[in-house]
């Protein structure tokens, strides 16, 4: 997918996300941060979109935001302000293939169902691993190609029209678990119809 394609589709998706794709993946981003809720201290969320998760990040969570789309980053600053969300420590325009971060800097990485929509996912995965703490772990929520069925028959007629739509419907697992790095601790379906999956990553303690 291409860095300008997805600018101008998500462009054109801010103003109506929040009910429209945003409503469809409420499940998965609730789970995903209900876990993170969990453990204590720094978190990044890679593609925070119109900040839909932040108001229910724990208030002793420091979370640091990222998404290359200004549209929808104005969104999420707007929701930090009215809100108050005093947790919330940056918001900034960034490029998830190239963190402009430093190694070792996050105790938890969100990506939630952003990983089909970036260009080069195996990038953004490693840089995602980079800036991990060892011991850390990588939330994910996201759709993932199906191998056969229904579902399988239609990601792959959708799958052309990935630029205009904003995401990928043939996206595959494979993708996100190829970092040496970071191992698989949990992995589930998520609602509905188990469309969705919940997959927790940890990285090494030594790498």
């Amino acid at each position: 997918m291409d860095i300008k394609a997805v600018q101008t589709s998500y462009a054109r998706w801010a103003p109506v996300y929040d009910k429209t794709f945003g409503a469809v993946t409420n499940v998965g981003r609730k789970r995903a941060v209900e876990y993170i809720n969990r453990r204590p201290g720094k978190v990044l969320e890679v593609g925070v979109g119109t900040g839909l998760s932040l108001q229910h990040y724990a208030s002793e969570i420091q979370v640091t935001g990222i998404d290359f789309n200004e549209d929808m980053l104005q969104k999420a600053r707007d929701k930090v302000k009215d809100l108050l969300l005093n947790h919330v420590v940056e918001l900034r325009q960034m490029d998830a293939r190239t963190l402009d971060l430093p190694d070792d800097s996050f105790d938890t990485i969100a990506a939630m169902h952003v990983l089909s929509v970036v260009p080069e996912p195996d990038r953004v995965m490693a840089e995602i691993a980079r800036v991990c703490r060892p011991g850390g772990r990588v939330v994910i929520t996201n759709h993932f190609q199906r191998k056969r069925g229904l579902h399988a028959s239609l990601e792959r007629v959708f799958a052309p029209l990935a630029n205009t739509i904003g995401w990928h419907s043939d996206f595959e697992i494979e993708t996100v678990l190829q970092e040496a790095a970071l191992t698989v601790e949990e992995q589930k379906p998520l609602p509905p119809l188990g469309m969705m999956t919940f997959l927790v990553l940890r990285k090494s303690s030594s790498t």
